[in-house]
């Protein structure tokens, strides 16, 4: 008798009947927020002159990085005592809550208030979002969900400034806010169906999670340094020698930090310190400038919202474009060259729009700087995470990871706060505020193109066993 082979059933994709609904709403919530980010970018400047609140600029960008790490270990931490769904649709309502306190503020105040709860349920929501895939995907099609993930990062960069800039302009910029809300709800509701595919934790998973030495005192470290980041705008941006007290948070800051970073990444020491030093000094350089680059198009030269949008939608095209040139250069160029070219293309363009601003040429040369410091981001950026990954064990891979997010999230922060009170300084002196941010976005950029030399390792040399014997017998 032959046996007839049955043909196994072909492989469903991420957008297949059991996925698609689910893979839709992930997709949909990642897009959402990056939406959100890169809509603020565009209004901010005409939503601060409406409330009154430019002295609070700055804050408003960096409340959400800081209060995003926040969301990201207690979401974290919640998702591996109890699972990710409660933690997710906390983190949503959170976010929600977010958007309709932005969107109703009567005064900068209470916008920045709305801003920490966007920056806590976002961080959370990714966090938590992040964890069910892991739980409900197979691990055969994760890689194509996350791969959805970066595209959602990159969609709204082409057509988000220019649409909240229209927004703003037809219904108020209000609306960039409100209207957001009615699209995370109708996500949320595509996502249901992977949430009821999470299975509980059980009584000694919960346990084994709580007793993990590496999460013990990892929230408490994280809202330290958050809380100290925000206060250093705060207290650095007082006129005259009260200034001074922004030295407090700035040590609460340093000491916070130590606990949540590996060892010697505050110094540079070579190796993976000096990758996640990296990360943090790419994105303080790099968003230090995008918080600023729509502001001083319309200032400096009075180009339209609309139009200075546009800088963001480029960036964000090349951005994606670079990281493809390094994803395909992957076999011809390591980590620390490619760290290396990416923070020297980064400074060059900050340099660009530093020098564009002070001798007031013309707006495209500006725009044209902060495009050449995407170009370097999308070169560096990816592989600050492949060389973490590359350099940790099974033991400290999760340890690594999260220290290289909130290196991220609290360098844009800190370099935000710093910015502010440098603006705030700048003005009050007379002097060009703009130049004075940008110079600052310049220099933070020439640390991360010397720390990315030290990312590299030196590899023991193993003693010749023969020479050994020689000096033995001799």
């Amino acid at each position: 008798m032959s046996v007839v082979p049955v043909s196994p059933a072909p492989a469903e994709g991420i957008f297949g009947t059991t996925y698609r609904t689910s893979s839709i709403g992930a997709f949909a919530l990642i897009a959402i927020a990056a939406f959100e980010a890169l809509a603020v970018t565009t209004v901010m400047p005409t939503l601060a002159r409406e409330l009154d609140g430019l002295s609070l600029y700055a804050l408003a960008f960096s409340a959400p990085l800081a209060s995003g790490v926040i969301g990201m270990v207690a979401a974290g931490q919640w998702s591996d005592r109890h699972g990710p769904r409660r933690a997710l649709e906390v983190a949503i309502v959170t976010f929600s809550l977010g958007l309709l306190v932005c969107g109703l503020a009567p005064a900068m105040e209470l916008f920045v208030v709305g801003r920490l709860l966007q920056g806590l349920g976002s961080g959370a929501l990714i966090a938590a979002l992040y964890v069910v895939v892991g739980e409900v995907y197979p691990a055969d099609l994760q890689p194509s969900l996350f791969a959805s993930f970066a595209a959602a990062w990159v969609l709204p960069a082409l057509f988000g400034p220019a649409l909240a800039a229209v927004v703003a302009d037809v219904a108020g910029w209000r609306w960039v806010f409100l209207s957001v809300i009615v699209l995370v709800a109708l996500a949320t509701v595509f996502v249901v169906p992977a949430l009821r595919m999470l299975r509980p934790r059980s009584a000694t998973e919960v346990e084994a999670a709580a007793a993990a030495p590496a999460r013990r005192g990892l929230l408490l470290w994280a809202t330290v340094a958050a809380v100290a980041a925000l206060a250093l705008e705060l207290l650095g941006s007082l006129p005259g020698l009260r200034a001074a007290l922004a030295a407090v948070p700035l040590v609460v800051l340093v000491l916070a930090l130590r606990p949540l970073l590996p060892g010697g990444s505050l110094t540079g020491r070579r190796g993976l310190p000096s990758v996640i030093a990296v990360r943090g000094l790419l994105s303080a350089s790099f968003f230090c400038a995008e918080s600023y680059i729509v502001f001083v198009l319309q200032e400096q030269w009075q180009v339209t919202a609309v139009r200075a949008g546009l800088a963001l939608t480029v960036v964000g095209v090349v951005w994606a474009t670079a990281s493809q040139v390094q994803a395909r250069l992957r076999a011809r160029l390591d980590d620390t060259t490619v760290m290396s070219i990416g923070s020297a293309v980064l400074l060059a363009g900050v340099l660009v729009l530093l020098l564009a601003v002070v001798l007031d040429v013309h707006p495209v040369l500006a725009a044209a700087g902060y495009a050449l410091g995407g170009a370097g981001m999308g070169f560096a950026y990816p592989r600050t995470g492949v060389a973490t990954l590359a350099a940790s064990s099974d033991a400290d891979r999760g340890f690594n990871s999260s220290a290289l997010t909130i290196s991220d999230s609290l360098g844009g922060a800190v370099a935000l706060s710093i910015s502010g009170a440098i603006f705030a300084a700048a003005e009050r002196g007379d002097s060009d505020p703009f130049s004075a941010v940008f110079a600052l976005a310049v220099l933070l950029a020439v640390g991360a193109a010397v720390v990315a030399r030290r990312t590299g390792y030196r590899a023991p040399v193993a003693p010749d066993p023969a020479a050994s014997r020689t000096a033995r017998s001799r």
